[in-house]
Formats: structure tokens, C-alpha cells, sequence
């Protein structure tokens, strides 16, 4: 029973984004790029501009993180940064579905975070995003969408590393790509959290897209090799948390307007343990 009402869910959101202009019947099958050449692009913009050192002049901080707000509409992703900038929050991930691919999509998002100077934010691409040929108007903005950045504080050094599987798959180049950073860099770091959008672990029946099963075995493996903290996803909708080893595997609620269950998550970093929280939008 719980199946069958997790995929009438499920159809009922893809009839949903059928049946207006969100929805791209060739992009729910495949991307316009695949996962290499994306990873390639973000390697080369990588390459000029470095990746981010965040530094911080205390121990604590907190670290805000939001998917599928799927931009259109943006009440809720307008309260998102508004509560981040209140909250003296170090930085935002917008992991994934952050627009439908439409370039006046991108627009509106550029129109929102234009004007922020106080908050650091880092872009992850969902598998909407690519719709209409979206990875043109993400790369054109943002760059790229697979890299890495750091955050010091006076006493430790924290590692968040953010991956690309918005067209279904990592792709050899950049498994290939996150082996080697974290053998060469996981042990320098007191955390190390992995921000992407497509779900590591399924915990219900749906239609949307998933890492190929050999492709989940291998990175499974170096998370728990690598004592990777937490990976934090969307894409379900539907918030979910499960451990294997050391490593939390958080999964998101939705975030667009009117979802009823629509939240984001806070991250807290400092003292023995990391702490999290998925606070609902009022």
C-alpha cells in the first residue's frame, strides 16, 4: 500500500509538470550534455578561477541548504535567503531543481541573488535544471557545477564537496575526479559533507531518475573508506535520513511553493559533533 501510494504521488507530479511549461518531455529522458562534458566545462571554469577558501573567525558556524524550488514561483526561496542572512549563515548550497531550465527561469534567479553581497552561495544542478537546454544559462551564470570548497576556522579546516548528477549519472571523469580529491585531501579535514542532487539511496518507489547501480556500489564505497560525515540530496521530495558507517545520508524536502511539506536544512558545524535540523516554511 505504501508503494502504491508513493507512485500515485509520483504521477501525480509528473501530470503536474506535463501538463504546463515546466516540463520538457525530452529532458525527463535524457540531458543535452552528458555527465562528462558537464564535468568537463566545470573543470575548465574551475581551472581560471580556483575554488573557494571560506575563512571564519569563529569555531561555530552554520551552513543552509535547499532543493527543488524549482524557480518559477519563489515566495519560498525569497524567505530561504532572507532567514540565511538573518541567521548569520556562512554560506547556502542550492542543491539542485533550483529552476525548471527555462532561461527567463535563470533570470528570475539571477534577479534574486544579484543584489546579495553578505552570503556566500554555491550552485549544484538538478536534473530540471538541464531542461531546455538549461546547462547553457547554469554555465553561463555560475560556471560550473562539480567542485569543491573549503571553510577554515581559528582551530579547524572543514571540506564540502559538490557533485553533479543532474543528468542521472556521475560520470567516470568525475568519480574518477572525487577518488582522487578525497584521497589526496579527505585526511586534512575535520568534515567533509558531499552536496548533490540525485538521491545515493532510495527509500520509496518513484519515477524520477537514479545513479546506475555499480555507479551507487562505487561511491558508496568511498564514502565510508573516506569517513565521509554526511551526503545531502534532494530530488525525492520527500525528506529522508539513513546511516551506513559514518556517513548520514539526508535527503531533502522539496522546497517550491505551496509543497506542503516544503523545508529547507540548517547545518550546524562546531564543537564534537555536527548537528542538522529541517525547519518548515511557514
Amino acid at each position: 500500500m505504501g508503494n502504491l501510494k508513493a507512485i500515485l504521488l509520483s504521477l501525480s507530479f509528473f501530470f503536474t509538470f506535463v501538463t504546463c511549461e515546466n516540463f520538457e518531455m525530452r529532458g525527463f529522458f535524457t540531458s543535452y550534455e552528458n555527465a562528462n562534458q558537464r564535468f568537463t566545462q566545470s573543470q575548465s571554469w574551475n581551472a581560471i578561477h580556483g575554488f573557494s577558501e571560506i575563512a571564519v573567525a569563529r569555531d561555530n558556524y552554520s551552513i543552509f541548504s535547499i532543493a527543488d524550488s524549482h524557480i518559477g514561483s519563489s515566495k519560498n526561496f525569497g524567505k530561504f535567503i532572507q532567514e540565511a542572512m538573518d541567521m548569520n549563515a556562512l554560506a547556502v548550497i542550492l542543491n539542485g531543481d533550483i529552476t525548471n531550465g527555462n532561461e527567463k527561469d535563470y533570470e528570475k534567479l539571477t534577479d534574486i541573488l544579484s543584489p546579495i553581497e553578505s552570503l556566500n552561495y554555491f550552485m549544484i544542478a538538478g536534473n530540471h535544471d538541464l531542461y531546455f537546454n538549461g546547462w547553457v544559462h547554469f554555465r553561463a551564470r555560475f560556471g560550473t557545477a562539480a567542485y569543491y570548497f573549503t571553510v577554515k576556522t581559528p582551530r579547524f579546516f572543514d571540506l564540502f564537496i559538490c557533485l553533479d548528477t543532474g543528468g542521472g549519472t556521475l560520470g567516470d571523469l568525475q568519480l574518477r575526479w572525487f577518488k582522487n580529491l578525497l584521497e589526496s585531501m579527505r585526511n586534512d579535514y575535520r568534515y567533509c559533507v558531499v552536496f548533490t542532487h540525485n538521491n545515493i539511496l532510495r527509500h520509496r518507489a518513484t519515477m524520477s531518475t537514479n545513479l546506475m547501480l555499480e555507479e551507487i556500489r562505487v561511491f558508496v564505497d568511498l564514502l565510508v573508506r573516506h569517513k565521509i560525515n554526511y551526503v545531502v540530496t534532494g530530488h525525492d521530495h520527500i525528506r529522508n535520513v539513513d546511516v551506513l558507517g559514518n556517513t548520514t545520508f539526508l535527503v531533502m524536502d522539496a522546497a517550491f511553493d505551496d509543497f506542503k511539506r516544503a523545508s529547507y536544512l540548517k547545518m550546524d558545524f562546531g564543537g564534537e559533533k555536527l548537528k542538522y535540523e529541517f525547519i518548515p516554511f511557514p
